[in-house]
């Protein structure tokens, strides 16, 4: 079973690669665990989507490494995000350099394996989900008789705030049976002084509420969706209103594949907590929660 890990930005965020600070015992970076809960999950293969230009870098610093621990058993191949990757008849605006969103990013997958294949699980480079997440995944994948044609991994929105800033998170409504109803990208989204939390559209913060169901790009798709984000990414350019800044998100992307199917979008609750480094200053907690699971077993210490 396979999993894309969605690293095409990690250069930018973090001022390249070279210059990512490592949260564990032996250098290790939040991936490195990300796919240690991936493999103890069941997954057999990654797909890491980069850009070109980074993947000596990308091997150097991260995928040499995994590739060479035993306790980490996994197919590597890797796939290319370009923002002149585009449909027939089109071409990227002139002066544009931002690249086209997540859900173009996923796009890439198609150079590995292809618009048809048999599901995959999708989840961020930067973002350390928990093992429960990849269970939910995995499970989904497997379970060859469900007929939703997605999951989503749901965390609770106070699960995935941090104290130093503002973060980007799609927040979702839920039908009674468990299904994704809408999800609404907000950019923006922070605790606030008083409690609670609030997030920015046009200078002003409306609140939110903490136990929101929020997406975190963690998701098990079947099989045609990489067709289908290929064919919305058509419609999106058609109807692009900044063509300087507008992005194509990947909820938006599984939105349009389960509409387009007749088939329901489920939503798996996970009571994990988020830990990501978004800010510099996120680094010491990531730090110390590691190394509290280092402690209980969960992930191996020094040396190991």
């Amino acid at each position: 079973m396979t999993l894309v890990v969605m690293a095409a930005g990690m250069g930018s965020r973090y001022g390249g690669l070279k210059q990512m600070d490592p949260i564990g015992p032996n250098g290790e970076f939040i991936l490195d665990y990300t796919l240690f809960d991936a493999v103890k999950a069941g997954f057999k293969k990654v797909i890491f989507v980069i850009k070109e230009e980074n993947l000596e870098a990308f091997k150097e610093t991260v995928s040499n490494r995994i590739e060479a621990r035993k306790d980490l058993p996994l197919e590597v191949a890797y796939a290319f995000q370009d923002l002149k990757d585009m449909p027939a008849g089109f071409s990227v605006p002139e002066g544009r350099v931002k690249q086209w969103g997540t859900g173009h990013a996923i796009m890439a997958a198609r150079q590995v394996i292809g618009d048809g294949e048999e599901g995959i699980a999708v989840v961020n480079a930067d973002d350390l989900y928990g093992e429960e997440t990849f269970e939910i995944l995995y499970n989904f994948l497997s379970d060859k008789e469900d007929p939703a044609c997605g999951c989503m991994a749901g965390f609770v929105l106070k699960n995935t705030l941090t104290e130093n800033g503002s973060v980007a998170r799609g927040v979702c409504e839920c039908t009674e049976d468990g299904c994704l109803a809408s999800i609404t990208e907000r950019t923006k989204i922070a605790k606030q002084e008083g409690g609670g939390a609030a997030y920015l559209e046009d200078d002003v913060w409306y609140p939110v509420s903490e136990d929101s169901i929020v997406s975190m790009n963690a998701w098990a798709l079947k099989g045609g969706f990489l067709a289908s984000a290929a064919e919305d990414f058509v419609d999106f350019l058609e109807n692009l209103k900044d063509p300087m800044k507008q992005e194509y998100y990947l909820p938006t992307a599984v939105w349009n594949f389960s509409k387009k199917c007749g088939r329901p979008l489920k939503v798996v609750k996970t009571g994990s907590k988020w830990y990501g480094v978004t800010y510099k200053e996120d680094k010491e907690t990531v730090e110390k929660y590691i190394a509290s699971l280092i402690e209980a077993g969960v992930y191996p210490g020094k040396g190991q």
